[in-house]
């Protein structure tokens, strides 16, 4: 089993991966898989990003993908959403998880096996060669809607460093917001098509503004992973920049095309304002004191654990009905809540 995964899954058969005039095009380039040990467990290469040791991982207790939906599901409604008090447009989605994999489509495209352990929520057919023109057109899809949204998420799995197992994700929540930073709700404009933006730093060796951890139960907030208690979850949260450049959809470093707003709106170095989107994602803590012993897989076990929180975002959206949730929900202002679209529609 553990042979079948690294050759189907690990990627030992490595190509060049064509994305256009898109930035970082992919190369060609042997793919090794370091460090797998006769227990089965592997630190796949490049994983711990800021040095040092890194969780190890049972590579036969990595769950299966789920089947997601191959068709487009929406339903006519009444609920129209709820006019905004405070200026912040809003909508909801829910995108469960999809799978795990040592990929990145971001940061190593073309190179199976390169990254650490990613979990992926939205396109179930994500993988290390998916690119701006694969995804919109293919793949089934664990979002509320289906095919409406073939976007791809993805973020560090969470490990159990006694067990060696992956922790499987439950509930995450995807919010697509507007009215933050001092951009006008007005003002905002629909992801382009492709667009993929990184938030949080995986290299982090201390807090960082744009993450966080903390227990569902309670609004307080932590830089590294809470000790929830039995029954609770642990969230992981994650928001990510909202000022696009208007030119790119990636840079070489994954990050400079893309801006957070200063407070009186976006910098004029990215124009663009687009929805904020804040990714919100649970772990149920099934036995007291086992938060203690979890760390994301990129995480320094020299370190705190979670200091090294981030996600990824490749978008995916069906254009028509990514452009009326912006409109109906975002630029009006109104709270579309469980995956209303604002226009007498609702994903499901």
């Amino acid at each position: 089993m553990i042979q079948r995964y690294l050759n189907s899954v690990l990627g030992w058969h490595c190509s060049a991966a064509n994305f256009g005039s898109d930035p970082a095009p992919g190369e060609t380039k042997r793919c090794e898989v370091s460090d797998v040990m006769m227990t089965g467990t592997i630190a796949a290469p490049n994983v711990c990003y800021a040095g040092g040791m890194c969780p190890q991982i049972d590579l036969s207790a990595i769950p299966m993908g789920t089947e997601g939906y191959g068709e487009l599901r929406v339903l006519p409604t009444t609920d129209l959403g709820t006019p905004s008090c405070d200026g912040v447009g809003a909508f909801r989605t829910i995108c469960g998880f999809s799978h795990m994999a040592f990929d990145d489509p971001i940061v190593f495209p073309g190179k199976p096996g390169m990254s650490h352990l990613h979990a992926f929520f939205g396109n179930t057919g994500t993988n290390a060669y998916s690119t701006a023109q694969s995804l919109p057109g293919s793949g089934n899809s664990t979002c509320a809607g289906g095919i409406a949204n073939r976007s791809a998420y993805w973020e560090p799995a969470l490990i159990d460093t006694v067990s060696h197992k992956p922790i499987v994700p439950s509930d995450p929540i995807w919010y697509y917001k507007s009215g933050y930073g001092g951009v006008k709700e007005a003002d905002v404009r629909a992801m382009p098509a492709g667009l993929r933006v990184i938030a949080g730093d995986m290299k982090a060796k201390g807090a960082q503004d744009v993450a966080n951890w903390s227990c569902r139960s309670s609004p307080e907030h932590f830089a590294t992973i809470p000790n929830c208690a039995v029954g609770d979850n642990v969230q992981m949260s994650v928001r990510f920049p909202k000022c696009w450049d208007g030119v790119n959809l990636d840079s070489p470093n994954h990050k400079s095309h893309m801006a957070y707003p200063t407070g009186s709106g976006c910098p004029a170095t990215h124009p663009v304002a687009l929805p904020e989107i804040t990714l919100n994602v649970l772990y149920l803590v099934r036995t007291a004191d086992a938060p203690l012993n979890w760390r994301l897989a990129s995480d320094d076990l020299s370190l705190r654990a979670g200091y090294s929180v981030h996600a990824d975002s490749f978008d995916g959206w069906n254009p028509e009905i990514r452009d009326t949730w912006i409109k109906h929900c975002d630029q009006a202002a109104v709270d579309c809540h469980a995956y209303l679209l604002g226009d007498g529609r609702t994903l499901y």
